[in-house]
């Protein structure tokens, strides 16, 4: 049998499957669906919001041309991709998943990018942001804001050998056509490149910020949808008594690996969703909390299959293939647990041993900063709703504006 049949055989039985589970279960899924629901709402879009928007301006405004070249020299060397590269690290770590795939497609749509300096750069430039590692998993899970600071290390350091570990793949494919490499020639060319670069898209200022508004929005709803999508297919596979099948075959990893198998379902979990897998690994009290940390790190790292089907529903926007990026995701959740493993007695256990004395850690370090992300973290639990449905107002009057100018 051809394996095109087959695969059509496989998805729709999959999907009856799925959908007489869904009849089985219906008020287990529509609890789990309404949980994904209100992530989105409250927490997910008016984090993400903001940042999709201020990209897109800075896209057509031309800044990130300008901020390419100077960063050059920098990401050329180590990560083979143009300086706009830095831009996109920058803005992917401060807004989280999946901001670094939907700014790599939208400059890969702009030709700022090569296909295969594009692959490199989402690999390694999809990451938690802060403020869910500080708010949702150091407090609200760990209830230890300190704990916050060895996460975030653990995870954006993870994130740096990943990038430089991509900067070998596609070295033949990108032989046979070579990118156009920008030299650094000072500031002034660098404005001229900018400023090129805002005449070129031509929008007013207006029209720009509409766009951005809209583009932004139709992707979060995109983003909602799968996560309210992976949030019931993470409750079925528990009814179901899938996940408890899968644990007793992660309980043989984590045995290699000298981990507690106690950790396995929460793994799976997190495996699809990283929320729940994080708090079911901080609720799990028959291990100890270095186990707990080194296994929401890889959580956190691999980001789920819920942001990874995000990410690849972006990148199918463009050519941009999507295995580079889940193979990166699997060497991030890797890199991330050790760096957990190895920071834990310099980054955390000394901290609880000395007291307040924070000895050579940076002063960006200090509790003060903890402390803020906590108080952004619950100021947008608390207004976050207010925010996304005044926002949704919005876009419905520029859709319908849209649509009216049309006709």
């Amino acid at each position: 049998m051809p394996l095109s049949i087959t695969k059509t055989f496989f998805l729709a039985l999959v999907s009856i499957l799925f959908a007489t589970v869904l009849m089985l279960f219906p008020k287990e899924s529509l609890e789990a669906s309404v949980r994904g629901m209100q992530i989105w709402w409250d927490v997910v879009f008016p984090s993400l919001l903001p940042f999709f928007i201020v990209s897109e301006l800075l896209i057509g405004f031309g800044v990130i041309t300008f901020i390419g070249s100077l960063f050059e020299p920098i990401m050329r060397p180590f990560f083979r991709v143009p300086g706009i590269g830095g831009v996109v690290w920058a803005m992917g770590l401060a807004s989280g998943n999946p901001a670094g795939a939907k700014i790599t497609a939208r400059l890969r749509q702009e030709r700022k990018l090569t296909r295969i300096e594009a692959e490199r750069l989402v690999c390694f430039t999809n990451s938690a942001n802060p403020l869910f590692i500080f708010g949702a998993i150091a407090v609200g899970f760990f209830h230890n804001a300190e704990l916050g600071i060895l996460l975030a290390l653990a995870h954006y350091l993870g994130n740096v050998p990943v990038g430089l570990m991509m900067r070998f793949y596609g070295r033949k494919e990108e032989a046979a056509s070579p990118p156009k490499k920008q030299k650094f020639k000072g500031i002034t060319h660098s404005l001229k490149l900018m400023h090129a670069d805002r005449v070129r898209d031509g929008r007013p200022i207006g029209k720009l910020l509409g766009d951005a508004v809209h583009s932004s929005v139709i992707t979060l709803l995109m983003i909602g949808g799968f996560i309210m999508l992976f949030s019931v297919i993470n409750n079925i596979l528990s009814l179901v008594g899938i996940t408890s099948i899968l644990a007793s075959l992660f309980s043989v990893i984590l045995t290699f690996l000298n981990l507690p198998t106690d950790l396995s379902i929460p793994l799976i979990s997190g495996l699809f969703e990283i929320t729940l897998g994080a708090q079911m690994a901080s609720q799990t009290a028959t291990v100890n909390l270095l186990d707990q940390v080194i296994v929401t790190s890889f959580i956190l790292a691999f980001c789920g299959f819920s942001i990874q089907a995000q990410v690849a529903s972006i990148l199918a926007e463009t050519d941009i293939r999507f295995k580079p990026f889940f193979i990166a995701r699997i060497f991030h959740g890797l890199f991330a647990s050790m760096f957990a493993f190895i920071l834990w007695k310099p980054i955390y256990l000394n901290r609880q041993l000395t007291g307040p004395d924070w000895g050579v850690l940076p002063v960006f370090f200090r509790d003060q900063t903890s402390n803020w992300l906590q108080s952004v973290w619950t100021i947008i639990s608390i207004h976050g709703s207010i925010f996304t449905l005044l926002t949704l107002i919005l876009f419905i009057i520029i859709s319908s504006n849209r649509a009216l100018s049309k006709e």
